[in-house]
């Protein structure tokens, strides 16, 4: 009997993909599945990425790059190398900003945390009208900066202020508040501590998604509520806390508005409340030093920076993390 016939060879599969392209290989396949998806997601955040890039990175770049002219908007700039920067720590003006701005901020920050937990605190109990007294916490912070200004220029006018009214029915003088060297920091700062109905709603949230076991387990172990507080509260709420922590110090450093709408000229008196942005505005749009307000828009950039990665790399010595692994 004859050697056997040879079997035939298997029939290629042939794989084709959903353009109608023949592959003979299922990884060329799963390749062209994987960059077709890959382009159409590339397709769909394209306006946000273009965004982006428009509105953000050509700006960071751009102020880098002006920071090392000279430029007032007008012409080409004009490169300097560092004198900008040099010019900057040798202005007094600048160092006051800087001091203003550090005053301000080391002591806005703490107080209005704390002011906002402690409302928190005292929201979150149950108490007859907890919603009414919620709304009218929160509301002030809903009411527009330039006009909450104005209302605190009539509250604290030095001549017929409601606070100075109040101080003359006790027989005391009372300050000239915004209009005065010595008291111009600590009235803004009052200020700062009315709109905390934003991190006073998130601090809320936040004590709210405490699991109360743990409060009933204290308790019964004879912990008090200062001890609860300390031991619970403030660990299980961590997180939201250095969440707030860094929102507060970055709009602190950028601290404007306020000022510009109340004090006339702007950094009055005597340059008490020159704060740093304010300082960087006169620079950049009254005085056209583009290249030198640059410079101080990127020191800026630098300090919030290390500020910020300083703070969140102390964060794990005092944050905790449910599910984190210790």
């Amino acid at each position: 009997m004859g050697p056997a016939a040879s079997e035939p060879a298997p029939a290629t599969t042939v794989v084709k993909d959903e353009v109608g392209v023949g592959m003979s290989n299922p990884l060329r396949a799963f390749r062209w599945r994987r960059w077709r998806q890959t382009r159409l997601g590339l397709l769909f955040i394209s306006p946000w990425a273009i965004g982006f890039a428009l509105f953000y990175v050509y700006p960071f770049f751009a102020t880098l790059y002006y920071s090392f002219t000279r430029f007032t908007g007008v012409g080409n700039p004009v490169f300097t190398g560092f004198s900008n920067y040099s010019s900057l720590f040798h202005d007094a003006t600048f160092r006051t900003a800087l001091f203003n701005t550090f005053y301000y901020t080391i002591i806005e920050v703490p107080l209005s945390t704390a002011a906002a937990l402690g409302l928190a605190l005292l929201l979150n109990m149950n108490v007859r009208g907890q919603a009414f007294y919620r709304t009218l916490f929160y509301i002030p912070s809903i009411v527009p900066v330039v006009a909450s200004s104005l209302i605190f220029v009539w509250i604290f006018q030095p001549s017929f202020g409601i606070v100075n009214s109040l101080l003359s029915d006790l027989h005391v003088e009372g300050p000239a508040w915004f209009f005065s060297i010595a008291w111009s920091k600590p009235t803004f700062i009052l200020l700062g501590l009315w709109g905390l109905g934003q991190p006073m709603v998130i601090y809320l949230a936040a004590l709210q998604g405490v699991p109360k076991e743990m409060y009933e387990v204290a308790a019964l172990e004879g912990a008090n509520a200062w001890q609860r507080l300390r031991k619970i509260t403030i660990p299980m709420i961590s997180p939201v806390i250095l969440f707030n922590v860094v929102l507060s110090l970055v709009l602190s450093i950028q601290y404007f508005t306020q000022a510009q709408v109340i004090e006339s000229p702007p950094g009055s008196p005597g340059n008490s409340t020159m704060f740093f942005v304010i300082y960087y505005y006169q620079q950049a749009f009254e005085y056209l030093h583009l290249g030198y307000a640059s410079a101080m828009a990127f020191i800026l950039f630098l300090l919030v920076l290390i500020i910020t990665v300083l703070l969140l790399r102390s964060s794990s010595r005092w944050v905790y993390y449910e599910n984190e692994q210790r």
